[in-house]
């Protein structure tokens, strides 16, 4: 079997567990990321790294060309057009299309100062009348959206400790006190006092689950009495046996493509 006949497409630590199952079968497989950081975040996996975003036209001639048999899309929780578009190139090329997904850890978790909305415009509409220091968690990819929703709030971006993040919080007038480059997940003792020391108001963040940090992140902000805001996860566009909701049903499924080649 070729390294294109499987392809898994991520960029999250979730796509680099995925490729170590992988490994550790024996499968020969590709691994698709958008950015550099997707790359270093691959580590030390066996199989072929390609970088680079494709769209829709690009995925299903790379898919024929390679003659992929199975794609995992692995990507972000909320990388929604991303997820469509695979979707779409493999109806296109037929083929087989698994979506994990990582195991959400939302319900465990129920308070009055925690707020559950669908999406971001909610999610301004709730943070306006909640305090002034908002902290925001859930990357840089909609920065300018929070700007726009969320005029006269002091912003506090947290993201990743990259040059082009860095450079587009500082045109979306992000000031050195607002720009907070880390890369996590972090501790509920690292959040605790990152929450003290510049005074949150109000946190918003995704529910990224126990990979993103989710309770991490939001127990510390409760009990300190911080309102926390959970944008929930866009409804995944594959269903029945091809989601995979965790690392174990990864390898169940695994173990059933093996037994069929």
């Amino acid at each position: 079997m070729t390294a294109g006949k499987v392809l898994v497409i991520g960029g999250t630590s979730d796509a680099r567990l995925i490729c170590q199952q992988l490994d550790e079968a024996g499968v020969r497989y590709t691994l698709s990321v958008a950015t550099p950081t997707g790359t270093q975040l691959a580590g030390n996996i066996r199989g072929q790294v390609r970088c680079g975003r494709l769209e829709m036209g690009e995925m299903v001639t790379w898919l024929r060309q390679n003659n992929t048999r199975w794609v995992i899309d692995a990507s972000h929780p909320y990388a929604e057009v991303v997820s469509r578009n695979i979707a779409r190139a493999c109806h296109q090329a037929q083929v087989l299309l698994s979506r994990y997904q990582r195991p959400e850890q939302q319900p465990e978790l129920q308070h009055p100062l925690l707020f559950n909305v669908a999406t971001l415009e909610e999610a301004c509409d709730k943070a306006r009348h909640l305090g002034e220091r908002i902290l925001l968690t859930t990357g840089s990819k909609d920065l300018a959206r929070w700007r726009d929703g969320l005029p006269g709030k002091t912003l506090l971006a947290r993201v990743l400790p990259v040059a082009d993040v860095l450079a587009q919080c500082a045109a979306l007038g992000f000031g050195v006190g607002e720009i907070f480059a880390l890369c996590g997940p972090f501790s509920a003792e690292f959040n605790a006092a990152f929450y003290r020391q510049y005074c949150v108001e109000v946190m918003i963040t995704k529910a990224s689950g126990a990979e993103g940090g989710y309770l991490e992140k939001v127990q510390p902000a409760l009990d300190a009495g911080i309102p926390c805001i959970v944008i929930a996860r866009p409804k995944p566009l594959v269903v029945g046996d091809e989601l995979l909701n965790g690392q174990d049903a990864f390898a169940g499924r695994l173990q059933r493509w093996l037994a069929a080649q």
